[in-house]
């Protein structure tokens, strides 16, 4: 059994729902099936498991290879459909393996601004524009609030804004650039 599946039959959800005061907003544009991508801002290091709690659906993430060279902690990424990427070097196979995925019709989840650490924050990369070039997967953008002081009990916010429909394309630095601006200002907005 996978994590989510754990997590739904055990009703765990609904218990970190509660004890982090979770409010959510706009869920159902989260595509119910199909290739869907959704780009979140990163505040904390709890936003994958926060994200993971808002839907039913499973949600595929790129993880720091860092998080996976501990096997046990290894074995709980790949249970929540964790991949490794290796950040800043343009992994190709991370890329790969993240288009397999989407053609899959898979939901992914991407955090561009590749850490949760505040102060190595540096704009946000392009991975999940070139990715949606790619395949033409619609993008989700999320803005997560109340995340960084977990794991004690807070009040979480999640938006889900309407998606960006993305025609498929080659995935140029130009067009990249311009598409994660869209996203960025889609997460941002107040």
């Amino acid at each position: 059994m996978n994590a989510y599946r754990f997590l739904h039959r055990s009703g765990l959800r609904g218990l970190v729902r509660r004890v982090y005061r979770s409010e959510a907003a706009g869920t159902e544009r989260i595509p119910g099936s199909g290739s869907a991508i959704l780009v979140a801002n990163h505040e904390s290091i709890w936003d994958p498991f926060v994200l993971g709690v808002t839907t039913e659906r499973e949600i595929h993430y790129l993880a720091k290879a860092e998080l996976f060279r501990w096997r046990p902690l290894a074995g709980v990424l790949r249970s929540l459909n964790a991949f490794p990427v290796e950040r800043g070097s343009g992994d190709h196979g991370a890329i790969r393996e993240a288009v397999r995925r989407l053609r899959a019709g898979e939901l992914l989840g991407v955090f561009p601004q590749g850490t949760s650490k505040f102060e190595r924050q540096n704009g946000w990369h392009r991975g999940a524009a070139r990715l949606a070039l790619a395949t033409g997967a619609p993008v989700a953008p999320v803005r997560l609030t109340g995340t960084r002081p977990l794991p004690w009990p807070t009040r979480i916010r999640i938006v889900v804004r309407e998606p960006i429909a993305v025609e498929p394309g080659k995935p140029t630095i130009v067009a990249a650039r311009a598409l994660t601006e869209r996203f960025e200002r889609a997460v941002t907005a107040a």
